[in-house]
């Protein structure tokens, strides 16, 4: 059986240590850090499953956090917990890419079903998606191979996430803030141009395939066009 590890930060001594306690206590492995200048460093350390993060931390705040933790692994789920209810904070949160959001003082078992829910989603996902078929090329999602024939090409981890995001929208358009945010975490001109030079890379890696071309879409993102005949 696997043991999930959760990434925790939370400021707060007892209630982190009472926390900590109960997630153990129900079979997870949990890092717990209680200042969120070490956290980004802690993360780096360790593969995660989970992070659940406390907002108002003392020198920085789980929102700036969890943008720098999306930009290691863009597809980590987060739970933030806050001691405001304000709508600007919760739609923050979920802008961000927030899986849940729980406002204290709040039921620890309530909070365990949410982490339960969450897990649970992210493995049917990743059970269902092991791999998809992009025109004449095959893509593993997991080890982030993408293959044509015998030839195969190992993608950089936002390499994977943005084939992995086309793949899922094929001749739709891919919203570029949207997609920023997802695999990078924030929208900002040098995200934007971090961004461009990995489109770049994809249209050479699916060059072998005539049918497939990305198209830029002035104002709006991309689009993987599929155009077989």
């Amino acid at each position: 059986m696997k043991v999930y590890r959760i990434f925790l930060v939370e400021d707060d001594i007892n209630f982190g240590t009472v926390l900590r306690s109960y997630l153990e206590m129900n079979k997870y492995t949990v890092t717990w850090i209680d200042d969120g200048e070490k956290a980004i460093d802690a993360f780096q350390k360790q593969s995660y499953d989970i992070c659940i993060l406390d907002v108002m931390l003392p020198h920085t705040d789980g929102f700036t956090i969890a943008k720098e933790i999306r930009k290691i692994n863009p597809h980590i789920p987060f739970i933030f917990l806050t001691a405001k209810s304000m709508k600007e904070d919760i739609l923050e949160g979920f802008k961000i890419g927030a899986d849940d959001y729980i406002t204290k003082p709040f039921d620890s078992e309530v909070l365990l079903y949410k982490i339960k829910a969450i897990l649970r989603r992210k493995s049917i996902n990743q059970e269902e998606e092991k791999e998809v078929k992009v025109g004449k090329y095959t893509y593993n999602i997991s080890r982030r191979i993408l293959k044509l024939g015998d030839n195969e090409q190992k993608l950089s981890p936002k390499e994977g996430a943005l084939m992995h995001l086309f793949a899922r929208n094929v001749n739709q358009v891919v919203n570029r803030d949207l997609a920023l945010r997802e695999i990078w975490g924030e929208s900002s001109y040098f995200t934007t141009r971090s961004m461009d030079v990995y489109i770049t890379k994809l249209r050479k890696y699916l060059k072998d395939d005539p049918a497939l071309h990305i198209e830029n879409v002035h104002g709006s993102g991309y689009i993987l066009h599929h155009n077989p005949n």
